[in-house]
């Protein structure tokens, strides 16, 4: 299979080691990458002060993808695959939003068409990989205890998605974990936060505290995600959060490829775990145990 990488901002800048645990789980799976220099913002952060800006920006991703000669277009974001997969939706199924922005789109110097597929790489893995994953287990993980957290943008709103999984518990990330054999421990996936913290810190960090608080009292190992701005609630201002709540929770925080990854037999210190900021003794502890 061949795939389009969408970075996005935020990965190339803080989540290193998703980006290197993906592309080695990649390699693994024979799934080849294209990379795209000139790709930019995908206008997810520009939505809410000006929603056409926000859907032009996304457009002309989409128009280079297309132009690179892509038709399966990755992300490894939340907020890319949503902000991507919606204008997608809107230039085939909104006649009204495709006569305003395509003139301004070939302004830009682009046209599209719509023939790019836009997906998160989790669903990838799962629709795509799931049984391939299956068969190239190398090591159980049964004694972990891992909380999947899909995050808000995912599965919603599921009319861009073609109702893929279930838009308020979806699954398909406790499905693939379930393969490695780790015990899955599910809740509910309320917002990170990441939101609000550009204007007000406290209550986001409030937010990522409910959600650690759970994580921590259902006996979790680690949460495991797919979002980097997910990531820098819980792990990167996990700290913070102690300090605010008077809580402790020094719960490591892993990413989905890492996982599948250590499950595959890849070697840990080539799916970027030497780039995650909370302690793991526990965690390999109860691993190799």
């Amino acid at each position: 299979m061949k795939i389009g990488l969408f970075l996005g901002c935020t990965v190339p800048v803080r989540a290193l080691n998703y980006e290197q645990a993906f592309r080695r789980l990649a390699e693994e799976l024979q799934i080849t990458i294209q990379d795209v220099p000139d790709f930019f913002c995908c206008g997810f952060p520009v939505k809410s002060i000006n929603e056409e800006t926000g859907i032009l920006m996304a457009l002309t991703n989409l128009a280079i993808a297309e132009k690179s000669g892509i038709q399966d277009l990755v992300t490894l974001c939340n907020a890319c695959t949503e902000n991507l997969t919606e204008a997608n939706y809107l230039w085939s199924n909104d006649p009204e939003v495709r006569k305003k922005l395509e003139p301004l789109l070939l302004d830009l110097g682009h046209s599209y068409s719509g023939s790019v597929r836009v997906r998160h790489s989790a669903r990838v893995l799962f629709e795509d990989f799931k049984d391939l994953i299956a068969q190239k287990i190398r090591r159980n993980l049964g004694t972990l205890r891992l909380y999947p957290y899909t995050g808000c943008h995912y599965a919603r709103p599921s009319r861009i998605y073609q109702d893929f999984d279930n838009p308020e518990a979806p699954d398909s990330l406790g499905e693939l974990l379930k393969i490695t054999g780790a015990q899955v421990v599910s809740g509910q996936n309320s917002c990170c936060g990441g939101a609000v913290l550009g204007f007000k810190e406290d209550t986001s960090l409030k937010m990522a505290g409910v959600t650690l608080k759970k994580v921590k009292e259902e006996g979790a190992d680690a949460m495991v995600l797919i979002c980097p701005f997910c990531d820098i609630m819980f792990e990167q201002n996990q700290k913070k959060v102690e300090k605010l709540l008077s809580e402790t929770y020094e719960l490591p925080v892993i990413y989905l490829p890492q996982v599948l990854g250590l499950a595959l037999g890849i070697p840990r210190e080539e799916l970027g775990f030497n780039l995650n900021r909370i302690k793991m003794d526990g965690f390999w502890t109860k691993l190799e145990g």
